[in-house]
């Protein structure tokens, strides 16, 4: 008697299949249903997620993966408002997969190309960066998990770029490193570790050691399935399970120029209601005069 746990009805029909597997069709609708990913903390520790949830401990230092898919490009992404770790995950306001031109669904596209965007000019973001930052989301198996299962990896700008040390590099700088010594991720452990020596979030990457066969073969079977590929890509609605809209960015404006107001060269002269001159003794009476509409005088002066 068997301890297996069958979902069948009929647990003792016999199938034609000599062993349980997962056919293209099962895997597709698995892809579009489960996420899992590599969480990298700021704290120096990494997070198993399936579908949002944490599964297992969190693992501090470093983790071992296998990469197995990448973009063949450092992709872009672009948000709007400031990073705020309480608030309702948003979608970003523009992305670009091959780091060329936005996607179609961006919904707040920048610019035709990300090359001549202004998002993408040193300063336009804070403390003189560019505010479209460079990113890298990555397909890996964990070492050790026989099971297969894809894990997305996302991977911060600061760990893309510069030079590394012996074995130890930057994501790019440690893809080259790997093909100039003749192996390539998929045919590698990689050790995925943060560096101690820097402020913030830093990754390090460097070769543990070659798959072995077993391993080669999980990769095999890993990058024919569909997620392999979604997984390296901004695809937010659909893989991060994210569906709200980004802010639009709000462009400072001068302020509405005040109405122009008229001013004469000449000061203005001040109206007083006329007063009788005094009399002098030696004058004779003046001529009476036609008397004065104050009111009407006014008046007139007012429409001049």
């Amino acid at each position: 008697m068997t301890n297996e746990v069958s979902i069948f009805k009929n647990r003792n029909a016999v199938g034609v299949r000599s062993e349980q597997r997962l056919t293209k069709l099962g895997q597709s609708l698995a892809s579009s249903s489960t996420n899992r990913r590599i969480q990298c903390n700021i704290n120096g520790t990494f997070k198993k997620l399936v579908n949002g949830e944490q599964i297992g401990s969190s693992v501090r230092g470093s983790i071992n993966v296998i990469i197995v898919a990448a973009q063949p490009k450092v992709s872009r992404v672009y948000y709007a408002g400031k990073y705020d770790p309480n608030a309702e995950p948003a979608m970003p306001n523009c992305w670009s997969n091959l780091g060329d031109v936005p996607e179609a669904a961006a919904t707040d596209r920048q610019h035709d190309n990300c090359a001549d965007c202004p998002m993408n000019v040193k300063g336009s973001g804070e403390n003189g960066g560019r505010a479209c930052r460079f990113q890298r989301r990555i397909s890996v198996l964990l070492e050790g998990d026989n099971s297969g299962d894809i894990y997305q990896m996302s991977i911060p700008s600061k760990s893309l770029f510069g030079k590394g040390t012996g074995n130890e590099h930057p994501f790019e700088s440690y893809i080259k490193f790997l093909v100039a010594n003749g192996e390539s991720p998929d045919t590698v452990v990689t050790t995925v570790a943060f560096n101690d020596e820097v402020e913030g979030m830093e990754l390090l990457f460097s070769p543990s050691r070659p798959v072995d066969d077993a391993e080669f073969s999980l990769v095999q079977k890993a990058q024919a399935r569909p997620e392999a590929e979604l997984y390296t890509r901004i695809t937010v609605a659909q893989v991060d399970g994210v569906s709200k809209e980004p802010k639009p960015r709000i462009e400072s404006k001068p302020a509405a120029p005040k109405a122009k107001v008229e001013v004469s060269e000449e000061p203005e002269e001040q109206v007083e209601e006329p007063k009788a001159r005094p009399r002098k003794k030696t004058e004779e009476a003046p001529v009476a005069k036609p008397k004065v509409d104050l009111a009407s005088a006014l008046s007139e002066w007012s429409d001049d």
